[in-house]
């Protein structure tokens, strides 16, 4: 395959990807309380929010560079 038909697809993914799931998430683990051999821990759900431009710009790069390498065939 070509770099930009790969990047195309690529880019094409992550758009749909970012649309859809609209951000990130991810768990962590803190130590809230250590008293010695008693530790107590809590998890924590944190969000990295995407904006749906980013999805709009790489749905549209993705679609531009595949139609545009497919007019060249």
């Amino acid at each position: 395959m070509r770099p930009k038909i790969l990047l195309g697809m690529i880019l094409l993914v992550v758009g749909m990807m970012a649309l859809s799931y609209e951000g990130l998430r991810y768990a962590s683990r803190e130590k809230v309380v250590d008293l010695g051999s008693v530790q107590v821990t809590a998890e924590t759900t944190k969000k990295i929010p995407l904006s749906p431009v980013f999805g709009v710009i790489a749905l549209v790069g993705g679609i531009a560079l595949l139609t545009r390498n497919t007019s060249k065939v």
